[in-house]
Protein backbone atom coordinates (compact mmCIF):
# COMPACT_ATOMS: atom_id res chain seq x y z
CA UNK A 1 0.00 0.00 0.00
CA UNK A 2 1.22 3.62 -0.88
CA UNK A 3 2.07 5.80 2.37
CA UNK A 4 0.08 8.85 2.42
CA UNK A 5 2.54 10.54 4.82
CA UNK A 6 6.60 9.62 4.35
CA UNK A 7 9.83 11.17 4.54
CA UNK A 8 12.94 9.74 2.85
CA UNK A 9 16.11 10.14 4.27
CA UNK A 10 15.06 13.76 5.95
CA UNK A 11 17.98 16.20 7.64
CA UNK A 12 17.91 19.54 9.06
CA UNK A 13 20.51 21.38 10.10
CA UNK A 14 21.14 24.67 12.37
CA UNK A 15 24.98 25.63 11.64
CA UNK A 16 27.30 22.49 12.95
CA UNK A 17 24.02 20.98 14.41
CA UNK A 18 22.21 18.50 13.17
CA UNK A 19 18.64 17.93 14.59
CA UNK A 20 17.03 15.84 12.03
CA UNK A 21 19.45 12.84 10.36
CA UNK A 22 18.13 10.59 7.62
CA UNK A 23 14.44 10.20 9.29
CA UNK A 24 12.60 7.61 7.15
CA UNK A 25 8.78 7.70 8.30
CA UNK A 26 6.01 5.97 6.65
CA UNK A 27 2.29 6.07 7.61
CA UNK A 28 -0.57 4.74 5.60
CA UNK A 29 -4.16 5.54 5.83
CA UNK A 30 -5.72 4.87 9.17
CA UNK A 31 -2.21 4.51 10.41
CA UNK A 32 -2.35 4.78 14.36
CA UNK A 33 1.43 5.84 14.75
CA UNK A 34 3.06 7.10 17.86
CA UNK A 35 6.82 9.44 17.56
CA UNK A 36 8.31 9.52 21.57
CA UNK A 37 11.85 10.49 22.66
CA UNK A 38 13.81 12.07 25.32
CA UNK A 39 13.80 16.03 25.51
CA UNK A 40 15.75 16.98 22.79
CA UNK A 41 15.44 14.54 20.76
CA UNK A 42 14.03 16.68 17.62
CA UNK A 43 10.26 15.27 17.52
CA UNK A 44 9.18 18.97 17.18
CA UNK A 45 11.12 19.81 14.55
CA UNK A 46 10.46 16.60 12.62
CA UNK A 47 6.66 17.34 12.70
CA UNK A 48 7.82 21.45 11.51
CA UNK A 49 9.55 19.69 8.39
CA UNK A 50 6.33 17.47 7.79
CA UNK A 51 3.98 20.34 7.74
CA UNK A 52 6.14 23.19 6.00
CA UNK A 53 7.17 25.45 8.48
CA UNK A 54 10.79 24.44 8.21
CA UNK A 55 12.35 23.46 5.62
CA UNK A 56 14.33 20.62 5.41
CA UNK A 57 18.50 20.77 4.58
CA UNK A 58 17.89 17.42 2.57
CA UNK A 59 15.93 14.74 2.10
CA UNK A 60 11.95 14.72 1.20
CA UNK A 61 8.36 14.68 2.57
CA UNK A 62 5.69 13.06 0.06
CA UNK A 63 1.65 13.20 0.36
CA UNK A 64 0.50 10.35 -1.38
CA UNK A 65 3.67 9.83 -3.03
CA UNK A 66 4.22 13.26 -4.36
CA UNK A 67 7.08 15.23 -3.28
CA UNK A 68 6.07 18.49 -1.00
CA UNK A 69 8.76 19.77 -0.11
CA UNK A 70 8.78 23.00 -0.93
CA UNK A 71 5.23 23.14 -0.54
CA UNK A 72 3.52 25.67 1.94
CA UNK A 73 1.86 25.10 5.22
CA UNK A 74 -1.37 26.18 3.95
CA UNK A 75 -0.21 23.75 0.30
CA UNK A 76 -0.32 21.27 2.34
CA UNK A 77 -2.81 21.33 3.85
CA UNK A 78 -4.85 21.25 1.22
CA UNK A 79 -3.01 18.24 0.09
CA UNK A 80 -4.90 16.49 3.66
CA UNK A 81 -2.56 17.13 6.34
CA UNK A 82 -3.61 18.92 9.69
CA UNK A 83 -1.81 19.55 13.06
CA UNK A 84 -2.28 20.85 16.43
CA UNK A 85 0.28 22.23 18.60
CA UNK A 86 2.00 21.97 22.52
CA UNK A 87 0.70 24.83 23.47
CA UNK A 88 -3.27 25.69 22.55
CA UNK A 89 -3.41 28.18 19.90
CA UNK A 90 -7.32 29.22 20.35
CA UNK A 91 -9.39 32.43 20.29
CA UNK A 92 -10.38 32.35 23.89
CA UNK A 93 -13.67 34.78 23.55
CA UNK A 94 -15.05 32.24 20.63
CA UNK A 95 -17.53 29.43 21.51
CA UNK A 96 -16.57 25.89 20.35
CA UNK A 97 -19.22 26.52 17.99
CA UNK A 98 -17.99 29.86 16.52
CA UNK A 99 -14.47 28.35 16.10
CA UNK A 100 -15.35 25.25 14.77
CA UNK A 101 -18.18 27.30 12.31
CA UNK A 102 -15.26 29.67 11.39
CA UNK A 103 -12.88 27.19 10.30
CA UNK A 104 -15.09 25.16 8.25
CA UNK A 105 -15.82 28.54 6.36
CA UNK A 106 -12.00 29.06 5.95
CA UNK A 107 -11.97 25.67 4.64
CA UNK A 108 -14.21 26.67 1.83
CA UNK A 109 -12.37 28.88 0.85
CA UNK A 110 -15.15 31.54 2.16
CA UNK A 111 -14.06 35.22 3.45
CA UNK A 112 -14.04 35.90 7.18
CA UNK A 113 -13.34 38.38 9.81
CA UNK A 114 -13.74 37.65 13.73
CA UNK A 115 -16.60 36.83 15.83
CA UNK A 116 -19.64 39.82 15.57
CA UNK A 117 -18.58 40.31 11.89
CA UNK A 118 -18.41 37.37 10.01
CA UNK A 119 -21.11 35.82 12.36
CA UNK A 120 -24.00 37.19 10.20
CA UNK A 121 -22.20 35.60 7.26
CA UNK A 122 -21.87 31.52 8.83
CA UNK A 123 -26.15 32.23 10.41
CA UNK A 124 -26.85 32.10 6.58
CA UNK A 125 -24.84 28.76 5.46
CA UNK A 126 -26.95 26.03 7.08
CA UNK A 127 -24.61 23.07 5.97
CA UNK A 128 -21.31 24.66 7.53
CA UNK A 129 -23.60 25.11 10.96
CA UNK A 130 -24.91 21.58 10.68
CA UNK A 131 -21.72 20.13 10.31
CA UNK A 132 -20.06 22.01 12.97
CA UNK A 133 -22.54 21.07 15.20
CA UNK A 134 -21.75 16.87 14.12
CA UNK A 135 -18.34 17.61 14.35
CA UNK A 136 -18.61 18.53 18.38
CA UNK A 137 -21.15 15.79 18.38
CA UNK A 138 -18.40 13.61 17.23
CA UNK A 139 -15.46 14.62 19.66
CA UNK A 140 -17.94 14.66 22.78
CA UNK A 141 -17.72 19.14 22.87
CA UNK A 142 -21.90 19.07 22.52
CA UNK A 143 -22.62 20.41 25.92
CA UNK A 144 -19.68 22.65 25.69
CA UNK A 145 -20.75 23.83 22.14
CA UNK A 146 -21.76 28.20 24.02
CA UNK A 147 -19.81 27.95 26.20
CA UNK A 148 -16.54 30.57 25.78
CA UNK A 149 -13.56 29.04 25.37
CA UNK A 150 -11.28 30.18 28.04
CA UNK A 151 -14.59 29.09 30.21
CA UNK A 152 -13.47 25.88 29.31
CA UNK A 153 -11.26 23.48 31.64
CA UNK A 154 -7.72 22.94 29.87
CA UNK A 155 -8.78 19.28 28.63
CA UNK A 156 -11.69 20.69 26.54
CA UNK A 157 -9.70 23.08 25.24
CA UNK A 158 -7.33 20.52 23.72
CA UNK A 159 -10.31 18.18 22.59
CA UNK A 160 -11.66 21.31 20.76
CA UNK A 161 -7.96 22.14 18.91
CA UNK A 162 -8.08 18.31 17.89
CA UNK A 163 -12.10 19.31 16.69
CA UNK A 164 -10.52 22.67 14.81
CA UNK A 165 -7.77 20.53 12.65
CA UNK A 166 -10.92 18.02 12.17
CA UNK A 167 -12.52 20.38 10.42
CA UNK A 168 -10.11 20.82 7.29
CA UNK A 169 -11.39 16.87 6.69
CA UNK A 170 -7.64 15.90 7.00
CA UNK A 171 -6.54 12.53 5.80
CA UNK A 172 -3.27 12.81 7.97
CA UNK A 173 -3.26 14.39 11.64
CA UNK A 174 -0.27 15.25 13.25
CA UNK A 175 -0.87 15.65 17.23
CA UNK A 176 1.93 17.58 18.97
CA UNK A 177 1.69 16.76 22.45
CA UNK A 178 -1.71 16.29 23.23
CA UNK A 179 -2.47 15.61 26.49
CA UNK A 180 0.49 18.19 27.87
CA UNK A 181 -1.08 19.96 30.84
CA UNK A 182 -3.48 18.03 30.97
CA UNK A 183 -4.46 16.74 34.70
CA UNK A 184 -3.59 12.65 34.89
CA UNK A 185 -7.47 12.25 35.80
CA UNK A 186 -8.79 13.96 32.75
CA UNK A 187 -6.14 11.42 29.95
CA UNK A 188 -8.84 9.13 29.71
CA UNK A 189 -11.35 11.50 27.90
CA UNK A 190 -8.53 12.52 25.64
CA UNK A 191 -7.44 8.84 24.72
CA UNK A 192 -11.76 8.33 24.20
CA UNK A 193 -11.37 11.29 21.77
CA UNK A 194 -8.28 9.75 19.99
CA UNK A 195 -9.99 6.63 20.11
CA UNK A 196 -12.93 7.78 18.26
CA UNK A 197 -11.34 9.73 15.59
CA UNK A 198 -12.19 8.68 11.61
CA UNK A 199 -10.56 5.60 10.84
CA UNK A 200 -9.56 6.27 7.80
CA UNK A 201 -7.47 9.12 8.82
CA UNK A 202 -4.01 8.64 9.61
CA UNK A 203 -2.66 9.99 12.78
CA UNK A 204 1.23 10.61 14.16
CA UNK A 205 1.12 11.25 17.57
CA UNK A 206 3.95 13.18 19.01
CA UNK A 207 3.54 12.38 23.34
CA UNK A 208 5.64 11.92 26.24
CA UNK A 209 2.63 9.85 28.03
CA UNK A 210 3.66 6.67 27.61
CA UNK A 211 0.66 5.18 29.05
CA UNK A 212 -1.43 7.26 26.07
CA UNK A 213 1.19 6.12 23.56
CA UNK A 214 0.98 2.66 24.57
CA UNK A 215 -2.64 2.40 24.79
CA UNK A 216 -3.65 4.45 21.36
CA UNK A 217 -0.15 3.68 19.22
CA UNK A 218 -0.40 0.95 16.67
CA UNK A 219 3.16 1.21 15.76
CA UNK A 220 5.70 3.47 17.17
CA UNK A 221 8.88 5.32 16.53
CA UNK A 222 11.76 6.60 18.65
CA UNK A 223 13.61 9.46 18.17
CA UNK A 224 16.88 9.88 19.53
CA UNK A 225 19.08 12.52 18.74
CA UNK A 226 17.14 13.47 15.80
CA UNK A 227 17.87 9.77 14.41
CA UNK A 228 15.34 7.16 14.09
CA UNK A 229 16.28 4.23 16.81
CA UNK A 230 13.41 1.74 16.11
CA UNK A 231 10.67 1.27 14.74
CA UNK A 232 7.91 -1.70 15.82
CA UNK A 233 4.85 -2.45 17.67
CA UNK A 234 4.02 -1.40 21.00
CA UNK A 235 5.15 -4.85 22.61
CA UNK A 236 8.41 -4.73 20.87
CA UNK A 237 9.23 -1.69 21.83
CA UNK A 238 8.11 -1.77 25.07
CA UNK A 239 11.01 -5.43 24.89
CA UNK A 240 13.43 -3.24 23.70
CA UNK A 241 16.73 -2.30 25.56
CA UNK A 242 17.75 0.19 23.49
CA UNK A 243 14.49 1.77 24.39
CA UNK A 244 14.68 1.09 28.20
CA UNK A 245 18.15 2.35 28.35
CA UNK A 246 17.38 5.97 26.39
CA UNK A 247 14.15 6.31 28.87
CA UNK A 248 17.18 5.76 31.72
CA UNK A 249 16.04 2.48 33.29
CA UNK A 250 12.16 3.23 33.97
CA UNK A 251 10.41 0.69 33.24
CA UNK A 252 8.57 1.19 29.31
CA UNK A 253 5.42 -1.43 29.22
CA UNK A 254 1.87 -0.78 28.14
CA UNK A 255 0.11 1.12 30.11
CA UNK A 256 3.06 2.09 32.27
CA UNK A 257 1.83 5.42 34.35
Amino acid sequence: MTAILETRALCKSFGALEVTQAVDLSLEAGARHALIGPNGAGKTTLVDQLTGVLRPTGGAVLIDGDDVTRLTVEERVRRGLSRTFQITTLFARLTPFEAVAAALLERDATRIGFAGRWFGGVSRRRAQLDEAEALLASIGLARDADTPTHALAYGRQRILEIALALAAKPRVLLLDEPAAGIPEGESDELLAVLDALPAEVAILLIEHDMSLVFRFARQITVLVGGRVLVTGAPEAIAADPRVREVYLGERVEPGMH
